[in-house]
Formats: structure tokens, sequence, C-alpha cells
């Protein structure tokens, strides 16, 4: 794609296959600016490099910022911007995750792949029966409160900034209340674990998880224990704490080390997926057109 657009912006892009490391930092000696991925964290040594070859713009193919340590970079005289993108992306997947959450897929499609077509034992749920609790109502969020008004289901909100046109409630009455809660909040050190122990124990008997934000707004732990014991009904991840070097990789004839991927996976009633509800064209298509966008206005002065 960087390819495609580069001639509509007058560019000519200096592209690496590998991720940005100290080891191929000088394909960017010449440059002011850098695109990158937010599949790899950004070490402090790596900002430093960066700096010193005269790199003083960053773009971040992403919405969070988790990867690379902001002030640290400012602190090197190296500026961090985000990309937006269509929030539709992962708003759809979310929607998919929650829909086969409550009707029980993971189980009827494994059971239809080995031809077993009998009906579960365990009847699904209707959207318009159950109150979803949406956490974090930015782009995505709001893309999501959206589609769930189609399902006519009681939906509640919570946030630290009220910008939407949403029933708000506080975080505590909102995991009290939900038959579904879905995460879309930003990870910064004010949501880590967000979702830990004791916020788990406040959410309803056999209530559903479905996070699409990032891994560590979980404690993983905790919901393990809380699947196990029947406390929740079930979870559908897309990103998991401990994801980087899994997700992303053909792991198909080597060992995870990762257990609590392992142990979820087990599980009937959670659903899996790596990293995967933004990726589609048109989500694609915006973050690196914007990504382009942002490092030539750097470049202007804007």
């Amino acid at each position: 794609m960087f390819r495609e657009m580069a001639p509509r912006f007058g560019i000519t892009p200096t592209i690496a296959e590998e991720p940005v490391s100290e080891a191929n930092i000088e394909l960017a000696v010449g440059n002011r600016c850098i695109s990158i991925g937010h599949k790899t964290p950004i070490t402090n040594s790596i900002l430093l490099a960066l700096s010193k070859i005269g790199i003083e713009y960053i773009s971040t193919r992403s919405i969070g910022f988790n990867h690379i340590d902001v002030d640290y970079a400012a602190s090197v005289g190296i500026t961090v911007g985000n990309v937006a993108y269509s929030p539709d992306s992962v708003a759809d997947f979310t929607l998919m995750l929650m829909l086969m959450a409550v009707r029980d897929a993971k189980s009827i499609i494994r059971r239809t792949d080995e031809h077993d077509y009998r009906l579960n034992e365990v009847r699904g749920k209707e959207l318009r029966d159950l109150t979803v609790g949406v956490v974090g109502t930015g782009r995505i969020g709001v893309a999501v409160l959206e589609r769930l008004r189609g399902f006519g289901c009681k939906v509640l909100a919570y946030d630290t900034i009220l910008t939407a046109s949403a029933d708000y409630v506080p975080l505590e009455e909102l995991l009290q209340q939900s038959d579904i809660v879905t995460l879309h909040v930003p990870l910064t050190t004010d949501t880590y674990h967000l979702l830990d122990r004791q916020a788990i124990e406040r959410m309803k008997h056999g209530a559903y998880i479905i996070n699409t934000g990032r891994g560590p707004l979980i404690e993983t732990e905790a919901l393990i224990a809380a699947l196990e014991s029947g406390k929740l009904g079930g979870a559908a991840l897309d990103v998991l704490e401990g994801e980087e070097g899994i997700f992303y990789a053909d792991c198909r004839n080597k060992a995870i080390d990762g257990k609590p991927l392992l142990r979820l996976q087990n599980l009937p009633n959670v659903i899996v997926s790596p990293h995967t509800a933004y990726y589609t064209d048109h989500a694609l298509s915006d973050t690196v057109e914007n990504s382009i966008i942002n490092c030539l206005q750097f470049e202007s002065g804007k």
C-alpha cells in the first residue's frame, strides 16, 4: 500500500520488511520521519539510536501508543503521532464476537466440523434481551454503540470523558448490570488491568467479556479463574496479555510459550482471534494514507 500510494503524495519511501530495530536503523539515515507498526515494542535504546541519526518524527500505524514511550521519545527530540482509521473495522468485529459468544458459536462449529449435527445442550441468547456495557466511547466505542442500537438491547456506557449520546453510568454500576462488557479504552497506566479480580467479581454471574482493545486491560489470571469457575459465561478476545511474539507468527510446528493463551483456547466458551479486528482493506488504506500525511505535515511544519 505504501508503494501504491507514494506517487499520489509525491514521495519515495524507504521500506523495510522487518520492524525497526537497532540492527536496521541505518535504513532511516537521511530521513527525518519514519512510519512504524504496532506489533513490536520500540525500546528507549531504539529511540535514542533513531534520534542520533536524525529522526525527529515517528508516525505509529496504530491508535494506541502502548508500544512506545512517548515521553522518552520527546526527551530525545522525537515527536510521536498516531493515526486514525475507520472505526467500523473493529466495531464490526466486536459485534461479530458478541454474537458468536452469546450463541456459543465455537462449540457449534467444533461439533459440526466433527460431523456432530445435534443441537447444543446450551441455548443461545438474543441481544435484544441483554444489557451491553460499552467501556470507552471514543470513535470505536461510539461505532459499537451505534450498531448495538439496531439490535434493540439496553446499552450502558462508561468513560472518563462524556462525549457520546449514551446512558453513562459509573464503571462499577456498568459491571453489575451488564450481561456483556466490551472494552474500547486505550491502554495506559490508569487502564492497566481495568478488569482485575475485584472488577470481575462485581460482574453479573454468567456475563461475557469482549476485548478488541488491548490485552492488558484484563488481568488474565483473574479472567481464567472466573471462566473456569463458571462465574463468567464466556469471553471473546482479539487481544491478550503476552501476545507479542505469538500473534502474527506461524506457530503450528513449534511450542507456544504462553500457558494462559493455551488455557483460554482449551475452554469451550472462549473465542480467541490474533489481534485482527482492525484488519480490513478500508482500515489499512486509511492507516497507510494517514501515516504518510502525518509525516508530510511534520515536514511542512504543521
